[in-house]
């Protein structure tokens, strides 16, 4: 291989690593876009995640997955539902550290 073959090789490999460090969404991607309920019945929750700022969105995002439907919404992580069902499941994990201890 010539030097310029080397060359351009080189280029090419430099500005594909590059091209991977650039972030391709400027707010990130997060699950929960606009429609987000202030409350949720609690008879109707299955299952509750809640999903941290992170590299990817810089938002909390609260979801609910419901029972009967078996469907996912999000509930507005500055309501009063979602601030309680936060301190639950920060209890529940301190908790369960205590325990290990």
């Amino acid at each position: 291989m010539n030097m310029k073959g080397t060359a351009i090789a080189l280029a090419v490999i430099i500005c594909a690593t590059a091209v991977q460090g650039f972030s391709m969404f400027k707010r990130g991607r997060c699950l929960c876009i606009d429609h987000r309920a202030k409350a949720v019945k609690l008879a109707d929750i299955e299952t509750v995640s809640v999903i941290y700022p992170s590299n990817g969105c810089d938002k909390v995002e609260v979801i609910i997955t419901l029972k009967g439907h078996k469907r996912q919404t999000c509930l507005d992580p500055k309501s009063k539902q979602a601030r309680l069902i936060r301190q639950a499941i920060e209890r529940k994990k301190f908790l369960g550290h205590q325990k290990k201890w």
